[in-house]
């Protein structure tokens, strides 16, 4: 597309204001210097986190991250946030992969001391499945499946021992978003998950040893337990073929009722229903149960790299602490400029800072870890949210 007459209110941020194109509701903004802001205009981004502008029920402004790029419906590095119960709720905004996260995992290692990884690697390797419709080794029955979906990871750490009761408050949301129902994911979604927590996935979900290359905040490493030379583990991934089944049945019934709410869309992947109708609520607590179950994927993962770190390191499982649990793909209730919102993030993290209440208490002197994971072989960054 040609690029729209941006408004450059900061040093890394445009704004484009409604009206550019009909039925604009809110102003968009994108984060990104002209070098980025170029090369958002080779794909249809731009011209998603547009018609992202014309929901129902919008507050504030549509926002598109540095990485921003071409998604389903909303582009990928988009964030916006709509009032209940009025205001719209789009799978599109959450995307098929619902909660894919990062979890960062702190050992008490230094990398110097294990000069050959090859080992570990093979240690995880047999633990950890990867690939698209892999089966772990944990295979849920019906009653312990709905347990997960509706209560998260504290299910997994009080009734089947697989972590640590500290990992908890380490873990967005305490790993257990609340509205979350079972009985809203179809049989077929719960059928596709199964037998998937404990596995990767494919595409860009990774489980990847690594080094504290460089500190550039002494105080913020020191809250988060990280020191220059330190091995880590991060870990990519996010609710397997459940939650992309959640988002496609939902995406279906809210394209079937659309007429109904009368509602008229520039694009039919933005399906989406007012929060407070029986589409939205039911998507809502399908998504939130998905959400549990990502979660508690990543903790399954973190119990077998604590079992791999043990049997080839000697490495006691409480040595090894979740830095911190994020996600990057959902929707929340959250309080924004006054006022309760949903706000969904596609590719894009929450960064809050020191003052927030849902910043975990050990890091309140410096802000909620946020995690910029690189691809693959590649550096990623850890930084702390702040309260500007």
């Amino acid at each position: 597309m040609e690029r729209p007459p941006f408004r450059r209110i900061g040093d890394a941020l445009y704004e484009l204001a409604p009206g550019f194109r009909p039925g604009m509701r809110v102003p968009l903004r994108v984060v990104a210097d002209e070098v980025l802001l170029e090369q958002m205009l080779r794909d249809r981004s731009l011209d998603q986190l547009l018609n992202v502008s014309t929901l129902p029920g919008l507050r504030r402004h549509v926002v598109g991250m540095p990485d921003m790029h071409e998604g389903y419906g909303f582009p990928v590095g988009g964030v916006a946030g709509t009032r209940p119960p009025d205001g719209v709720i789009s799978p599109g905004g959450i995307g098929f992969d619902i909660n894919c996260g990062v979890r960062l995992i702190a050992t008490p290692l230094w990398a110097r001391d294990v000069p050959d990884l090859a080992p570990l690697v093979d240690a995880l390797s047999r633990g950890v499945p990867t690939g698209y419709g892999r089966h772990g080794r944990l295979a849920l029955d019906p009653g312990q499946l709905d347990r997960v979906l509706g209560e998260g990871v504290p299910y997994l750490v009080s009734e089947l021992g697989l972590g640590l009761p500290e990992d908890l408050a380490r873990i967005e949301a305490g790993g257990a978003l609340p509205g979350a129902d079972a009985a809203q994911v179809s049989v077929r979604a719960k059928e596709r998950g199964r037998d998937q927590l404990g596995t990767l996935g494919g595409g860009n979900h990774f489980l990847e040893v690594q080094e504290v290359d460089a500190i550039h905040d002494e105080a913020a490493a020191g809250a988060f337990g990280l020191f220059r030379g330190q091995l880590v583990v991060l870990v990519h991934t996010g609710s397997r073929g459940l939650g992309h089944q959640v988002c496609t049945d939902h995406v279906e019934a809210m394209d079937r009722a659309l007429g109904r709410h009368g509602l008229v869309l520039p694009d039919r992947q933005l399906a989406c229903a007012p929060f407070g109708s029986p589409e939205g609520q039911s998507y809502f607590a399908a998504m939130a149960a998905a959400a549990n179950f990502a979660w508690c994927n990543r903790q399954l993962l973190t119990h077998r790299v604590r079992e791999a770190f043990g049997r080839v390191l000697g490495a006691a499982p409480d040595s090894l602490r979740v830095v911190y649990d994020v996600a990057h793909n959902i929707a929340k209730i959250e309080r924004c400029g006054g006022e309760e919102l949903c706000i969904h993030r596609k590719g894009a993290t929450r960064a809050f800072g020191p003052s927030h209440p849902e910043t975990p208490a050990a890091y309140r002197a410096v802000g909620q870890p946020v995690f910029i994971p690189g691809s693959m072989g590649t550096h990623s960054f850890v930084l702390a949210g702040d309260d500007a």
